[in-house]
């Protein structure tokens, strides 16, 4: 075997082996990570830390919802503040003003999310790179503008107050009674199955294939823009999810919310985790959600300090944390697994 393919496999030994032990756990450490979350409103968490459960559940749903553009299909979007705005915005007023119970304003919010994602990716197919990014931040300007400047829907720039929280079975959801975690919770859930399909489906190896060679993609047959767009509507219709859950849970919206800081701080949690890996959304999420709640005395220093992160993390490791997959091969045959193993290059007994 050459030289520069034993070099990265053996870079990766130790990163091949704790992702090969928590491989062959799965089955029992996702079962029971889902029950130790289960558990945390019931451990005397004060509603200081059940809402910073709440909001890191909020941003891995926008982190993967980013993914499936950024990270598998390599479309870099700075837009996705806005379709969070649309969903949190869509919800509301379909709630106070259109009399629409709240189960229903979150799929409809979600819905039109994705619409709008349809209608930014349509104009922006032939755009790649810095071109498409700018595209998708003057997107989420706009967005902000319209919802800061039409008073008769939005109410400007006093924003919407007194979302009412919503009733499940009789029982109002609050912090306080961990009903928002346990929505959060489902819905994390819900778009982590569904991203997982997705990536795992013949759409997500389309959207690979884009990320690493459009032209050979095309060639291959597959239809790039047909691809392009799907990857937009579902990372759209995500962020729309998030949104409408947003709303009722601070019970306060208006455009500052969603400015583009917000999309910064996503695609902060993304690269910091790792671009096209799930677990990756997870850890970045959690780091830049729990680190200004324990330093706070550098909060007028957080953007810089985030703008910092992507600047070593792009230098050191552009492949995030824990995005070591995606640039090195660890699952073998167990006919080439043998052979690595004979030549050196993977430890014995893998």
């Amino acid at each position: 075997m050459e030289k520069n393919t034993e070099e990265p496999l053996k870079t990766a030994g130790g990163l091949y082996r704790v992702e090969l032990f928590f491989s062959k756990r799965r089955m029992i450490l996702i079962p029971a990570a889902f029950i130790l979350f289960l558990a945390v409103p019931l451990m005397g968490f004060n509603q200081y830390i059940l809402r910073i459960f709440t909001v890191i559940g909020i941003y891995i749903i926008l982190s993967l919802a980013l993914n499936l553009v950024a990270g598998y299909t390599g479309q870099l979007s700075m837009g996705n503040a806005a379709f969070y705005a649309i969903g949190a915005y869509t919800a509301t007023l379909l709630l106070l003003r259109g009399g629409v119970n709240y189960w229903l304003t979150i799929p409809l919010a979600a819905v039109l999310a994705g619409f709008c994602g349809l209608l930014l990716g349509l104009p922006t197919f032939r755009l790649r790179g810095s071109y498409l990014t700018i595209v998708t931040l003057g997107f989420g300007e706009i967005v902000r503008m319209i919802l800061m400047n039409w008073d008769s829907v939005t109410n400007g720039t006093l924003g919407i107050r007194n979302i009412p929280a919503p009733d499940f079975f009789g029982i109002t959801l609050s912090l306080r009674n961990g009903g928002f975690y346990y929505l959060v919770l489902f819905l994390v859930v819900l778009v982590s199955a569904a991203s997982w399909f997705i990536v795992n489906s013949k759409i997500g190896r389309a959207f690979v294939s884009i990320r690493e060679d459009e032209i050979a993609a095309q060639m291959m047959g597959i239809r790039t823009t047909k691809y392009k767009a799907l990857a937009f509507v579902l990372s759209a219709f995500f962020s729309g999810l998030a949104g409408a859950f947003y709303a009722p849970m601070v019970g306060y919206i208006d455009s500052n919310s969603f400015t583009f800081e917000v999309s910064s701080q996503i695609i902060s949690m993304a690269i910091l985790g790792g671009l096209g890996t799930m677990r990756g959304m997870f850890f970045g999420a959690a780091v830049l959600i729990v680190f200004p709640e324990v330093s706070r005395f550098l909060m007028d220093y957080r953007f810089v300090i985030y703008g910092v992160i992507l600047v070593l993390m792009m230098r050191f490791r552009p492949q995030g944390l824990l995005g070591w997959q995606p640039r090195v091969p660890v699952r073998f045959s167990k006919t080439v697994r043998s052979d690595l193993m004979r030549e050196g290059i993977l430890p014995e007994g893998e």
